[in-house]
């Protein structure tokens, strides 16, 4: 593992050096990389350059004076890409970051050349954290929402692997981000879109869904008549890379097989 700053924004890296094929990995709401760190090491991915940005707000980069929108944030992630002056890269979003690599291909389409996309936001019922914020005001969530917030996946990852990861990213997030995005994703995920956005993008594009505990049965069915190509990894919950590593690495690996 390679850390390093770009621009202040930290940044981790894996596998091949400069010049590789490059997964871009993309983390969600209130997470930062550290969630990749078990999958982008395995050695069926180590042909590839893994490039991996805690975003402005979260993990190890510095909190910015004002949030920046999703819309700033895949500007900037296109930023990042361009700067790695290298073929266009796969792009691998959980969550909040498969609706920011949509938005990502959809503004900057020659930097991205396929989406992995993981549990993205779809519909409403898929808010599940985001709501949570989007139900209250900024000054009440920074006061006492996102501590609470925070209890709720403490207790919860008692008994689940990827909530008690979870939990270690909340610690190093700022209230002021999340509430923003959290509102943000809300509004985007019930204009019921996001599926039709993403079988609409001209390259080459996977939904990857947890199950039984991920995207949310309106949102799978959505992406049916979107006809968006999924691939269901079970059992899991919303973090199927954590839940299921190996099913994840496989379906990964065959996706960034047929990128070469």
């Amino acid at each position: 593992m390679r850390h390093g700053l770009h621009h202040g924004i930290f940044v981790r890296e894996a596998g091949r050096d400069r010049g590789a094929r490059t997964v871009l990995w993309i983390h969600g709401l209130g997470e930062s990389g550290l969630c990749f760190e078990p999958v982008i090491d395995h050695p069926r991915l180590a042909g590839w350059r893994h490039v991996v940005p805690d975003l402005p707000g979260y993990g190890r980069t510095a909190w910015p004076r004002e949030p920046l929108g999703l819309i700033d944030l895949a500007d900037l992630l296109a930023d990042l890409v361009a700067d790695l002056r290298g073929d266009p890269v796969v792009a691998v979003g959980h969550s909040m970051g498969g609706v920011l690599a949509t938005a990502l291909i959809e503004r900057h389409p020659s930097l991205v050349r396929g989406l992995v996309d993981v549990d993205g936001n779809v519909t409403r019922g898929d808010c599940t954290f985001s709501g949570q914020a989007a139900g209250q005001e900024l000054e009440a969530f920074e006061a006492r929402g996102f501590d609470a917030l925070r209890d709720r996946v403490y207790e919860a990852g008692l008994e689940d692997r990827a909530q008690r990861g979870y939990y270690a990213s909340l610690r190093l997030a700022q209230p002021a981000s999340f509430h923003r995005h959290g509102v943000e994703l809300v509004q985007w995920s019930e204009g019921r879109t996001l599926a039709q956005r993403r079988a609409a993008l001209e390259c080459p594009r996977i939904y990857v869904a947890g199950a039984p505990g991920g995207a949310c049965e309106e949102s799978r069915r959505l992406l049916d008549q979107a006809r968006m190509p999924v691939a269901e990894i079970a059992p899991s919950g919303h973090w199927p890379f954590i839940d299921q590593p190996a099913r994840f690495v496989t379906v990964l690996e065959s996706f960034l097989g047929n990128q070469t």
